[in-house]
């Protein structure tokens, strides 16, 4: 009681306090964000390199959201435009994002409702539409390509005329049957669940099973924000490969600052997912890289646009650039 009433006598003293220790922890850690430890450079050859598929000389071309500056985000039209005859370029892995519905189903979506991407606002006055509180059926009404701007800033996916047929919400489904089946390709691909709770382990059984079905289990990098998730995974998907959660991405920044052992840790991760420059924390360091393989850890950056931070990360030994423009990370990888 005596403390209690002694922060409640001083606020202005304790309010002073906890800004100074605020502004002292924030130059830590960016002191520590310009330290680079001293790490052995990656033996590709070594057990640990060998032991994990991602890990890779020559960083792989990750299409984010299916590539979406290219096409309108996590539709048929993207994926389909990833394996256009006529590209000069390749995609590697496909990076989408996963929403249950409410009977069930998975259906492609990164946001929590389809206010942004959809026309559900100006065609059919709804707004908050989150996938849990609709149907399959009825969410393929709406055209997913609404929001979608070419090069000049035009809507090109509005008014009479156009074809929806694959712009409408597609579900993981009908994107891997289009894949593996129809095109008969064996590609990798990155998938995160979004939702959290139950929803969310739902939503990751589902995809576990399906995964099963397709035969893509050891081709496919599961991730999520959320730690219900990854801890859902770990209980009771074994043989699935997932990425850190943003947890662990800080416990194994700092384990790199001061060399820790990860051997004694135990991590259950095959794979970091990171930002470049995105935060206070840089991950955007070869010895962050070189650490990571040194215990059988791949890297991966999102969401790298730039021809600059593309090369910079390749350089350095990045596994994969996830990107909005896969048709720049090829060229840039392969010295076009």
């Amino acid at each position: 009681m005596k403390l209690k009433n002694f922060l409640i006598k001083h606020k202005a003293f304790t309010g002073t306090v906890i800004a100074i220790v605020s502004i002292v922890l924030i130059l830590v850690i960016m002191c520590l964000s310009t330290y680079a430890p001293k790490v052995e450079d990656t033996d590709y050859s070594s057990a640990a390199c060998q032991g994990n598929v991602y890990i890779r000389e020559k960083a792989l071309v990750s299409a984010h959201r299916a590539g979406r500056n290219i096409a309108p985000e996590n539709t048929m039209m993207a994926f389909k435009a990833c394996f256009d005859e006529n590209n000069d370029y390749e995609v590697d892995i496909l990076e989408f994002d996963l929403h249950i519905t409410k009977d069930g189903e998975l259906i492609l979506l990164h946001d929590d409702t389809l206010d942004r991407t959809s026309d559900c606002k100006d065609a059919y006055g709804e707004k908050k539409v989150r996938p849990e509180d609709k149907t399959l059926a009825e969410l393929k009404k709406y055209n997913m390509g609404y929001s979608f701007e070419d090069e000049d800033g035009n809507y090109i996916f509005r008014g009479e005329g156009v074809d929806l047929t694959d712009l409408r919400v597609v579900t993981l489904e009908e994107v891997l049957t289009y894949v593996e089946i129809t095109l008969g390709r064996e590609l990798n691909y990155i998938i995160e669940i979004k939702n959290d709770g139950d929803l969310g382990n739902q939503a990751m059984q589902k995809l576990y099973d399906t995964m099963k079905d397709f035969g893509i289990m050891k081709r496919t990098i599961v991730g999520s924000f959320n730690k219900s998730v990854s801890q859902y995974i770990d209980e009771n998907c074994p043989d699935a490969i997932r990425s850190a959660g943003i947890g662990e991405v800080l416990d194994f920044y700092f384990s790199c600052m001061f060399n820790v052992d990860l051997n004694k840790k135990g991590v259950k991760y095959k794979v970091l997912q990171i930002p470049y420059k995105d935060f206070v924390i840089n991950l955007g360091k070869k010895s962050i890289i070189d650490y990571a393989h040194k215990y059988g850890i791949a890297v991966q950056y999102w969401t790298i646009n730039k021809e600059k931070d593309i090369q910079k990360l390749v350089d350095m030994g990045a596994d994969a650039i996830i990107s909005d423009n896969p048709d720049v990370v090829y060229d840039v990888i392969n010295g076009k």
